[in-house]
């Protein structure tokens, strides 16, 4: 499964769009996602950013051997995109341990 997450653009033909992290997490945490795709700013930072789910996948990795899915940023927000892209890093880092 393909997720995209994001507020207000379409999800490409042959993927999930969700609109909330909790909801892409979820589908992460059924194990059959193979691609994700993050936009950070979603409408309403108290519910919640595409960072969360970085964060999320980070800790995964991290503490339950979690299996991480490719994962891409589609925001245009470019210092989130920074900051998003450079936990992608670090994902990728533990994902190679």
């Amino acid at each position: 499964m393909k997720v995209f997450l994001d507020d207000e653009r379409k999800a490409p033909e042959g993927w999930v769009r969700v609109r909330w992290p909790e909801e892409a997490i979820e589908l992460l945490q059924n194990g059959q996602v193979e691609e994700i795709s993050l936009d950070h700013d979603l409408g309403d930072d108290e519910h919640g950013t595409g960072y969360d789910v970085i964060l999320w996948i980070e800790e995964a990795v991290a503490l339950r051997n979690f299996k991480a899915p490719v994962i891409s940023v589609h925001s245009a927000n470019s210092s989130a995109r920074q900051k998003m892209e450079s936990g992608i890093i670090k994902i990728r880092k533990l994902s190679n341990k």
